[in-house]
């Protein structure tokens, strides 16, 4: 759990596939970004559960201009 995001705004990022899962629909999408670089846009909190909080990402690709929404496991820096 992490209490702070990890990444801010304007800050340049790359985008990785998780390791670990069992690859699905969500991996698909992802995969022509992977290892490209992005910029974060914005980003925002959810709190699943009490006590919980995860960060997700809009980030916008450099090589196309599209903005994506990313997970903090789905980010390298």
């Amino acid at each position: 759990m992490s209490t702070n995001p990890r990444y801010q705004a304007g800050q340049k990022v790359i985008v990785k596939l998780p390791t670990g899962k069992s690859r699905g629909t969500r991996d698909s999408t992802l995969e022509p970004y992977a290892g490209q670089i992005g910029e974060v846009i914005d980003y925002y909190w959810i709190s699943p559960r009490f006590g919980e909080v995860f960060y997700i990402y809009r980030v916008r690709m450099a090589v196309d201009n599209k903005e994506i929404i990313l997970h903090e496991d789905e980010i390298k820096q």
